[in-house]
């Protein structure tokens, strides 16, 4: 009977170090729920998951191709807009390229590799989404390039997700290359707009590779992936759209591999681009509103806190009650990005 009870006291002590244990994992930001069609949780497509590691993206090589006009769209009020193509791994990627019309100054036009955030791929359409966000650089003397992504409109490939693949964070240094190429463009002014899902695929771009020299993130999903996991969730009453045959959700795929952050975090912290801060290639200015109901800002508080214990430049600015595209705030956030890419890029 001693024994027993003592076994028993054993299983519970054990219990409730597990039970805290997990709290405190939990414990750095709100569990945030959204019914916001923009969150997707991503399927993964095949077994090589290794794929996310920020070390593994660094040893690959990304040399884009010369970009290759497809169609001439009609001016900007300053510019002029093609559809372009470029390869990434082999595929041919469609994209947004517009460029100004005057000279290009000494040295070459700067450049703006512009990530957009989810939209669903079958619907995605090179010329639509964004329009009023690429002219506010468009027309302010940068040569800008919006990939669409692999499966996104005509681009090929599949397209796998951000979070559960590589394979547009892939696409996206690709584009930088390609860009960099590209007649009258100064390859090291280079600077990285992403909004939403476009903000976590600009972040790790800026980790992996070293030519970006200033990033702005609206309403980015910036957080760790543990933070991803553990305090970013669909709530009860959305219904997520069916995945490829064969495929399935990253959460679940990545856990039943790894484990969870508490029980690996050395794999987690590798496919976090939070965890390599300190290897940045340039400054960040974030923008999130607090009224967010997809992306919670939380995130980008998170992030600008370890950005300045990596002793790196980041400027945060929170709007009020705004919203996931900053409707309210729009051209005073646009204003700022414009003269945060002036600074460093020109």
């Amino acid at each position: 009977m001693i024994k027993f009870a003592t076994l028993f006291i054993f299983c519970a002590i054990v219990a409730l170090a597990l039970f805290f244990y997990s709290l405190k994992q939990k414990a750095s930001l709100p569990i945030f729920q959204t019914n916001d069609p923009m969150f997707v949780d991503e399927g993964v497509i095949g077994d090589d998951l290794n794929e996310l590691s920020i070390e593994k993206l660094r040893q690959g090589r990304y040399s884009g191709s010369d970009i290759v006009v497809e169609e001439t769209l009609a001016p900007g009020s300053n510019y002029k807009r093609y559809i372009v193509s470029y390869k990434s791994e082999g595929l041919k990627i469609y994209a947004l390229l517009t460029v100004p019309m005057a000279n290009p100054p000494e040295g070459g036009f700067p450049a703006i590799v512009f990530n957009h955030g989810y939209i669903q791929p079958s619907q995605y359409r090179t010329t639509e989404k964004y329009v009023a966000y690429t002219d506010v650089f468009s027309r302010n003397g940068y040569v800008l390039i919006r990939p669409d992504y692999r499966g996104h409109g005509n681009s090929e490939g599949t397209a796998n997700g951000a979070y559960g693949s590589s394979a547009y964070t892939i696409d996206v240094l690709n584009a930088v290359q390609s860009v960099k190429k590209y007649p009258g463009v100064n390859g090291e002014k280079i600077g990285m707009w992403g909004h939403s899902m476009g903000g976590h695929i600009t972040l790790r771009n800026m980790v992996i590779g070293g030519d970006v020299k200033a990033g702005v993130i609206w309403a980015g999903v910036v957080g760790s992936y543990p933070d991803l996991m553990n305090n970013w969730r669909r709530s009860v009453a959305f219904s997520p759209p069916p995945l490829p045959s064969g495929a399935r959700r990253w959460r679940q795929v990545l856990t039943e591999k790894y484990g969870t952050p508490g029980q690996n975090p050395t794999f987690w912290d590798s496919i976090s681009a939070n965890s390599y801060l300190s290897d940045i290639s340039g400054a960040l200015q974030l923008h999130h509103g607090t009224g967010d109901s997809s992306v919670p800002f939380e995130f980008s508080k998170k992030l600008e806190e370890q950005m300045k214990a990596a002793g790196r430049e980041v400027e945060l600015y929170l709007y009020k009650d705004d919203d996931h595209n900053l409707s309210s705030n729009f051209s005073l956030a646009a204003k700022r990005s414009v003269e945060f890419f002036d600074k460093y890029l020109k």
